[in-house]
């Protein structure tokens, strides 16, 4: 699979979105995949905030994904903003 770069919790939830639909799976789906609610899958997908970071693995982990830090390129947003 190919790296994903996500700089905001909205391009974090855009991505969500793209794996759950490539899983075949609705937002109420994962929701119980993750011990979640609906809404909660909703607000990860539209990118708002107040979302607890245990929450936002408890989805990546529903959606067989993990999360990798790394120092940030010097590409501008503009740059990652052409890959969505």
């Amino acid at each position: 699979m190919p790296l994903t770069i996500a700089r905001s919790s909205g391009q974090v939830g855009r991505l969500i979105q793209r794996f759950r639909l490539e899983q075949g799976l609705t937002q109420t789906q994962l929701a119980q995949l993750a011990g979640q609610r609906q809404e909660m899958i909703s607000k990860i997908e539209t990118g708002q905030g107040g979302v607890k970071l245990s929450t936002l693995f408890d989805v990546l982990a529903a959606l067989g994904l993990e999360m990798t830090l790394e120092p940030r390129s010097q590409s501008s947003t503009a740059d990652i903003e052409d890959i969505f």
